[in-house]
Order: C-alpha cells, then structure tokens, then sequence
C-alpha cells in the first residue's frame, strides 16, 4: 500500500486523519506546524511527538520534496531560475525574483500545458499531467531552503494553466495561506489564466481574495483567436463578463496580461480598443514585452512604441504598466528552460 502525500492535506483533512489514527486532534496542528513552518522533512524531527507515534506517522504518510535539478542565476537582476525534478523523471521550472518589497515566486502547476497559446514556450510539448499539491507547494519552499529567506509573494504563473488543475490549486492556496502555518496572505497571491470561464467564476463562489490574472493579448476575438485557441470556445465578452462577476463577489481588481507582439496586436488602434474595452473598469493593464521563443516568430515590439502604447491607454484613464523583464539571459519565457533542458536529456525526463 502506498503512502499518503501528507504536505497535500489541508489542516482539517489532517484532523480527521489523526483522528482515525485515535489520536487528540490538537496532535494534526502540530504536525502542520512542523510541516509548514519548521518545514521537517522527516517525521524523527517532530520532537514534541511521541516515538510510537513518529513511527505511526512514517508508516502511514510520507513528506515528499522537490529535487533541485539544476539553477540558472540571472546576472542582469538577480533573477534565479529552477529546474525541479518529479518523482516520475519530469521536468518543471520556477522562477524566483528579488524585489524591494521582497521576493517573488512564480510556480508552475503543472508539467507542460494543453492551451496552445502561440507565443508561449510552455504549450509547445502539450500537457504531461497536472502536478499534485505537494510538487506546486515545494516549489517555494524549496526557493525558500535554496536562498535562506521568505517568499513573500507567489504567482501562479509559470508552465501549466492553474485553472486547469483547479481542485489541485484551490487545496494549495488553502493549504499555503493557513495562518497555522506558512500563513501567506491569500492577497500576495497572483493566479494567472487564458480565460476558462466556468471556472473564473468557480473561483469567484469559492471567494479567495487571490488577484485574479487574465491573459488577454487581443482586442477583438478574431486575432485572439489567431494566437490563443481558448478564444475558440470563450468569447472576449465571455471572459470579460466572467472577471466582472469574480469583482463583484471579491472586490478584488483584475489584471488583465497583454503581451505586445510586433505586427499582430500592438497598433496604436489596438491601444484604442483596449482602452475603450478597460476605460470604465475598475482594473489594471500589464503590458508584457514578450520574450523571444526559439519555436515562434514573434517579435518583439521595440521600447518606444510600448511606451507610445501605454501612453495611449493613459489618455484613456485605463492604468498601464510596463512589466519590468527580468531574467532574459537565463532562457527567460515560461516553459524555455524546461524545453531546452528536456530536449538535451533526449526526452527521458
């Protein structure tokens, strides 16, 4: 019989399961404590436990981690980039990112991604699989043990679509902002998606004060359509409507992605329908420099022009800003690095 993921239980899950086990259910807090605030990775370290119990736990449970495969270190900013190697050989990538107001970590959610966005290196492979709880919270956590400090922010931004694994991602936000353990604000948390509506407004019902980041990169469904096959099934309409509802059940302003690609979406009339799209909205536009992929022919818009572009916005009373690139000398687009890496290993990982 195998044994259970414990770091993918939330404390209440965890309560029911030492109480099973006949034991007090102030015993599951402070197994969480130990689990997410001293971060054991073995159950001899919890020393306020009995050994009998010690013993029930490592038979019962196991404390799984990340591996660390390989880190890039970016000597423009300081930007540190991850290889995580899976229980089953896989590959995923995290990015940490230093900021004065302190560090900031993207995670993935799962290995690959089945959306197909055209600028995005993450898709190219399609999806492996989704990645359990455990493997998206050690993520930071292993950031954590790697550079001796706290994350202190983290967006769900990195391979995969969170919406996607959603049952998966909810549990990891309830577990990673427990305040009985590693306690992060549900506010320092950025989930990023292309647009699945019913669960946009899942996530709305469920109430997460999350900050909510929509990938928009078109102002007209048909050149969405040309680059992100979601908007096949969702209409910008659909998607806009369904952020409107998360505001109004969250309070929570969105943020809406629009990586600027030379010659498809970065016009100055696109500017225009972007602002007449976002100019009576309370929301906020980040505008995305989009970082060259070896796979694609996309171009980069060049720096006047994004400023000219944001300006456009400006006049239109819809708040824009420039996403700082960070990381461009260490295979910096979402995905690369995973790619690149898997590609060497010949496809074994």
């Amino acid at each position: 019989m195998s044994k259970l993921d414990i770091l993918s239980y939330n404390l209440e899950q965890l309560e029911k399961l030492i109480l099973d086990m006949g034991q007090s259910k102030f015993r599951a807090k402070q197994i969480f404590r130990w689990l997410h605030i001293d971060r054991a990775t073995s159950f001899d370290d919890m020393t306020n436990l009995s050994k009998d119990l010690r013993k029930e736990l490592d038979e019962k449970f196991e404390i799984k981690t990340l591996e660390i495969y390989d880190v890039l270190v970016s000597k423009i900013d300081g930007t540190r980039k991850y290889l995580f190697k899976l229980e089953d050989g896989d590959i995923i990538e995290s990015v940490m990112m230093p900021y004065d107001h302190g560090n900031t970590v993207c995670v993935s959610s799962q290995a690959g991604c089945r959306m197909g966005c055209k600028f995005c290196a993450s898709t190219i492979n399609g999806l492996d699989r989704n990645l359990t709880v455990s493997e998206i919270l050690g993520q930071s956590y292993a950031v954590e043990r790697d550079i001796g400090d706290r994350v202190n922010h983290i967006v769900l931004m990195g391979s995969g679509e969170p919406l996607d694994n959603f049952d998966n991602v909810m549990q990891y936000i309830r577990v990673i902002s427990d305040d009985n353990g590693n306690n992060l604000s549900k506010r320092n948390i950025t989930l990023s998606t292309c647009g699945l509506v019913p669960q946009i407004k899942k996530l709305a019902d469920i109430g997460f004060p999350v900050t909510l980041a929509l990938s928009l990169h078109a102002t007209d469904d048909e050149t969405r359509k040309q680059i992100m096959p979601i908007a096949h099934k969702y209409s910008i309409k659909e998607v806009l409507d369904a952020c409107d509802y998360l505001f109004s059940k969250t309070g929570r302003r969105v943020t809406f992605e629009y990586s600027l690609i030379a010659g498809v979406n970065d016009s100055f009339e696109h500017a225009k329908k972007l602002g007449q799209l976002f100019g009576m909205k309370n929301c906020h536009v980040n505008l995305i420099p989009i970082n060259p992929v070896e796979e694609r022919d996309f171009t980069q818009s060049n720096k006047q022009h994004i400023e000219e572009f944001r300006a456009i916005l400006d006049q239109c009373h819809v708040k824009a800003t420039v996403r700082r690139e960070m990381g461009r000398d260490i295979n910096g687009a979402c995905g690369q690095l995973r790619n690149d890496t898997k590609s060497k290993l010949g496809g074994e990982a």
